[in-house]
């Protein structure tokens, strides 16, 4: 895990909002129900060194680097933060991102694994609210990776023991949801969200 402070981004007019939670709790639901709504918000799009899965677009999904890309941009203090999320599998939100939003007036949307999500509630303190998004229980999360068919069975156990260690470190975010009832999740975070915006 890595955050940069040593230059302030150019344009801080906007508010962040953090969404992280264990792969497949329903984070990414929560974020695109919240993007259709007119709160003035924009997704960050992390970059990446991982494939694409199924029909997943470059540059709207995700920023699709290769790894020499993606080292030469840490070393160009490209990134606010990165991360070596699994061996040689690199996450990091590039600057121009965060100005590309805010120099629209708009706030910026995050989408980003736990540890992500913890240094960009780090790097940006009270102009952002982290919110945790927690699966029922281990077994439903199982349950959840699976029916999405998108991951092999390796990956599914990788990202059940990571899910372990991740809902240890919910309390290093502002608040939680426990995603049980998709309907009721969906309500209680806009209401967080339109909260926190208007302050």
């Amino acid at each position: 895990m890595h955050s940069s402070n040593d230059s302030e981004l150019g344009n801080r007019r906007g508010k962040a909002l953090i969404f992280s939670a264990p792969s497949g709790a329903g984070k990414t639901t929560i974020v695109h129900h919240l993007l259709q709504l007119d709160l003035g918000l924009e997704f960050s799009i992390s970059a990446t060194t991982r494939e694409k899965r199924g029909d997943e677009i470059d540059g709207k999904d995700y920023h699709f680097l290769g790894l020499s890309e993606f080292k030469s941009k840490i070393l160009d203090h490209e990134f606010v933060e990165w991360q070596e999320v699994y061996a040689n599998q690199f996450y990091g939100t590039l600057r121009t991102e965060i100005d590309r939003i805010w120099s629209s007036g708009r706030h910026v949307i995050f989408d980003v694994d736990v540890e992500g999500g913890i240094n960009l509630k780090r790097y940006f303190k009270s102009d952002a609210l982290s919110i945790f998004i927690e699966p029922p229980s281990i077994d439903i999360l199982e349950e959840r990776l699976r029916l999405r068919n998108t991951d092999s069975e390796g990956s599914i156990q990788n990202r059940i023991r990571k899910a372990g260690s991740e809902l240890t470190k919910s309390n290093q975010y502002d608040c939680t949801l426990v995603n049980k009832d998709l309907t009721k999740t969906l309500q209680k975070a806009e209401l967080i969200v339109r909260e926190f915006l208007i302050t």
